[in-house]
C-alpha cells in the first residue's frame, strides 16, 4: 500500500518594489537564500497591479519611487490587504520618514545601505506575523468589555500586534495598561520571546542605568558579579516601560540613545551590545503636557509615541460593569461555580460610583464585598462604597485623583487602616470589641485586619 504524499509546505512569497536594479538584485538573492519566492517590480503602479492579481505574504518597498512613495503604498495595502505586513527601505539617517511609515501602518523599516543581517531578521519577524494562527486566545476573552470603546481598543491591539512600531499607552490608574501591553506582545511575532515589564517609578535613580543596561563586576560598590539589564533580558522580545514619565532627565537621554542606536553599554563596560527590543511605554500623566513644561524630553517623546493608544476610564464604559463584576465574582469567590450574586440595588450603586481607581478599584470592591456579605447575595451595603456627598467632600477631579493629595483608593485605604489600628488599640486588641466599635461583623473585621496585615 502506497504511503500518502507529505503535504507540501507553502513557500512564502515576497514582493519587492524598488527602482534601483542593484537593490532589487541584492534583495532577491538574499530572499532566495532564505527559501522565499521573490517577485520584483519598479513602480507603485506595477505593485498595485500585481497585488490585485496575486497573493503575497510580505511586501518590501523603497520609500522613494518614480510614481509615488512607499508611505502611499503602505496606506493602500493597509486598506486593501491588512493582513500583509509591509516594510519600507529608507535613506540612511532619515528617522522622520521611517516614523511616518510606522504611523501609516508599516511593519518596520531598514535603512540604506541595507545590512543583510538586519534584513533577514526583519523578514523572519514579518513572516511570523502572517503565520500567526487562531491558537492565540481572543483578546475579547482577556480584555473584557463589549462597549464600543473596548471594541475599538481590541481592534487597535490587533493592528498594533502586526507592527514593530513603538506604542505609547495612555490611561488613568487601573485601566489595564500592562494588560494591553502584554496582549500586544502575545499577539505579535515576538510572542515566543520575553515580555519584560518595569515600573520606572519604582527604581531608585542611582540604580536606573544598571537596571536598564546591566553592569560589569566591580563597576561600583556592590557589583559583585556581572548582571544583564532589562534590555538584555528582553532581547528579541518586548520591553514595557510603565510610568515612563517618572524617568529623570539624565536617564531619558540614555534611553533615547539606546532606542536610536539599538545598542546598550553596561555600566563599567567599554563596548556596546546590540539589542533587538520592541518598546511599549505607558503613563497616567500627560506626556505631551510634560514636554511643554520641559519635564520630559521632546525627542524621546517623539520616538516612543509613534502610535498612541488611549484606554478609556471605567466611568466611560458603564455598560461593561456587569460583565467585569461577574468575572471578578467567579475568579475571587471561594465557590467559583456558584458565586454570590449582586442585588439590583448593589448594581445600581456600582453604576453610580465614579471609579477613580477604574477596573482595579472594581476588583478590590468585589473582593471586599465577598468577605463582607452573608450568604449568597451581595447587597449595596456590602460594597462599602462612599455616598455621593462623601465623594464630593474628597474632591475628585477628572483624572481620578484627590486634588493636591493622592489617588482616592490610596486615600480611602489609609483612612481605613488608621480606623482599624485606632479601634484595636481602644479595644485592647480584643477583636470582638473592636468590631463593635467599628460597626462591623467579626468576620468583616478579621478580613480587613488580614487585608492590611494587622
Amino acid at each position: 500500500m502506497s504511503q500518502p504524499k507529505p503535504q507540501e509546505r507553502h513557500q512564502d512569497r515576497v514582493l519587492v518594489i524598488d527602482d534601483e536594479p542593484d537593490i532589487r538584485e541584492l534583495l532577491a538573492m538574499t530572499l532566495a537564500r532564505m527559501e522565499l519566492e521573490c517577485t520584483t517590480v519598479e513602480t507603485v503602479e506595477q505593485a498595485r497591479d500585481i497585488l490585485s492579481k496575486e497573493h503575497f505574504d510580505l511586501c518590501l518597498t523603497d520609500m522613494r519611487l518614480p510614481d509615488g512613495n512607499g508611505i502611499d503604498l503602505v496606506r493602500h495595502t493597509q486598506e486593501i490587504y491588512p493582513d500583509m505586513p509591509v516594510a519600507v527601505i529608507t535613506a540612511y539617517g532619515n528617522v522622520e520618514s521611517a516614523v511616518d511609515a510606522l504611523k501609516a501602518g508599516a511593519f518596520d523599516f531598514v535603512s540604506k545601505p541595507v545590512q543583510l543581517n538586519d534584513l533577514r531578521e526583519l523578514v523572519s519577524s514579518a513572516l511570523k506575523v502572517t503565520q500567526q494562527n487562531a491558537s492565540n486566545r481572543r483578546s475579547r476573552d482577556i480584555l473584557l468589555g463589549d462597549s464600543e470603546a473596548m471594541r475599538l481598543v481590541r481592534g487597535k491591539i490587533s493592528k498594533l500586534a502586526r507592527s514593530q512600531a513603538p506604542v505609547y499607552i495612555r490611561g488613568d490608574s487601573g485601566t489595564g495598561k500592562e494588560l494591553v501591553a502584554r496582549l500586544i506582545h502575545d499577539k505579535s511575532a515576538r510572542a515566543d520571546k520575553p515580555f519584560i515589564a518595569i515600573n520606572c517609578g519604582a527604581i531608585p535613580p542611582e540604580l536606573m542605568e544598571s537596571e536598564f543596561f546591566g553592569h560589569k563586576k566591580g563597576s561600583f560598590t556592590g557589583a559583585v558579579s556581572d548582571k544583564p539589564g532589562l534590555f538584555q533580558a528582553a532581547q528579541d522580545g518586548t520591553l514595557f516601560l510603565d510610568e515612563i514619565a517618572e524617568l529623570p532627565k539624565t536617564m531619558q537621554v540614555k534611553l533615547l540613545r539606546a532606542i536610536q542606536e539599538k545598542a546598550v553599554r553596561p555600566v563599567g563596560e567599554q563596548k556596546e551590545t546590540s539589542i533587538n527590543v520592541r518598546i511599549l511605554s505607558a503613563s497616567q500623566a500627560d506626556l505631551a503636557q510634560l514636554v511643554e513644561q520641559d519635564q520630559f524630553r521632546r525627542d524621546l517623546f517623539y520616538r516612543i509615541n509613534v502610535i498612541e493608544l488611549q484606554l478609556p476610564p471605567l466611568r466611560e464604559r458603564e455598560d461593561d460593569i456587569v460583565q467585569l463584576t461577574e468575572h471578578f465574582l467567579k475568579r475571587l469567590s471561594p465557590k467559583p461555580d456558584k458565586p454570590p450574586k449582586l442585588t439590583q440595588e448593589a448594581y445600581k450603586k456600582l453604576r453610580n460610583h465614579a471609579f477613580p481607581g477604574n477596573v482595579r478599584e472594581l476588583e478590590n470592591i468585589i473582593e471586599r464585598a465577598l468577605a463582607l456579605c452573608e450568604g449568597d447575595t451581595i447587597d449595596a451595603d456590602d460594597l462599602n462604597l462612599p455616598g455621593p456627598q462623601e465623594l464630593t467632600d474628597v474632591q475628585i477631579h477628572d483624572a481620578g485623583y484627590l486634588i493636591g493629595v493622592e489617588p482616592l483608593d490610596q486615600y480611602l485605604e489609609r483612612v481605613e487602616r488608621k480606623a482599624l489600628v485606632d479601634a484595636m488599640e481602644q479595644a485592647g486588641h480584643n477583636k470582638t470589641e473592636a468590631a463593635k466599635l467599628l460597626g462591623l461583623t467579626f468576620r468583616a473585621l478579621r478580613y480587613k485586619l488580614g487585608k492590611f496585615g494587622l
